[in-house]
């Protein structure tokens, strides 16, 4: 079983709440995701500020939009201490090589990952959207996307890495969100498993975040959790 990783999702109300918690975390984390909600909020300074304290930092931002727009955004967030940063596949083969042509200019270190299909999503959501296919059949179809662009990882669920695997295993990285350990509410998620489960079918990232911060001890959450991995 390869290693894998336990990212913090940091989707909090206020900064001084993140702060706090960070503070308070332990020393065990190493990876931060700074998602839509803070980064709107308190914009390229967060970054910096919780790099600062020593994390290494994910930004996910979901970027989707012409190729010409998304290759500038990578352009314009290259500057910042970040390791990685995601952007939707479904925006297409040309976008995501331009996206990739920027990364290996300027950041050539940045795990730039293709998210998949959320998931928070499933078939029926999928079908009302206009996409026919099962969240594992598209899920493969954008992963394979991903490959021939260059960019180096993914976003999926832990449910898709059995499929994934063998074709895909040894040229992306697989991030999995919807990780949710046993008997924690699965909230808005759709398609979860645990983080030993995410470990087993071959995750090298695992993202988690209300079981942590809403935990009664955030610190002793993330230590269970990586010893769930191991």
């Amino acid at each position: 079983m390869k290693s894998c990783e336990l990212i913090l999702a940091l989707d909090l109300e206020s900064r001084t709440e993140a702060v706090a918690l960070l503070s308070n975390i332990g020393t065990d984390l190493k990876w931060i995701k700074i998602g839509l909600q803070m980064f709107t909020s308190h914009g390229p300074d967060w970054v910096k500020q919780v790099a600062d304290m020593g994390y290494q930092i994910f930004l996910d931002l979901k970027l989707h939009d012409i190729p010409n727009t998304v290759a500038k955004a990578v352009q314009s967030l290259s500057h910042l201490p970040i390791g990685m940063l995601t952007l939707h596949s479904s925006g297409g083969a040309e976008m995501l090589a331009a996206a990739n042509k920027v990364r290996l200019e300027l950041k050539p270190d940045l795990l730039l990952l293709g998210v998949t299909v959320l998931t928070s999503m499933n078939k029926a959501q999928l079908n009302r959207i206009g996409v026919s296919a099962s969240p594992k059949d598209q899920v493969y179809n954008l992963a394979g996307a991903v490959a021939e662009s260059g960019v180096p990882g993914i976003v999926c669920s832990a449910k898709e890495l059995e499929t994934l695997g063998p074709d895909f295993g040894a040229q992306l990285k697989f991030v999995t969100p919807g990780i949710r350990p046993a008997g924690a509410s699965a909230d808005d998620q759709k398609r979860i498993v645990t983080p030993a489960q995410a470990a087993t079918l071959g995750s090298n990232f695992i993202v988690v975040g209300r079981p942590i911060y809403k935990a009664a001890s955030p610190a002793e959450a993330v230590q269970s959790i990586r010893k769930d991995l191991q």
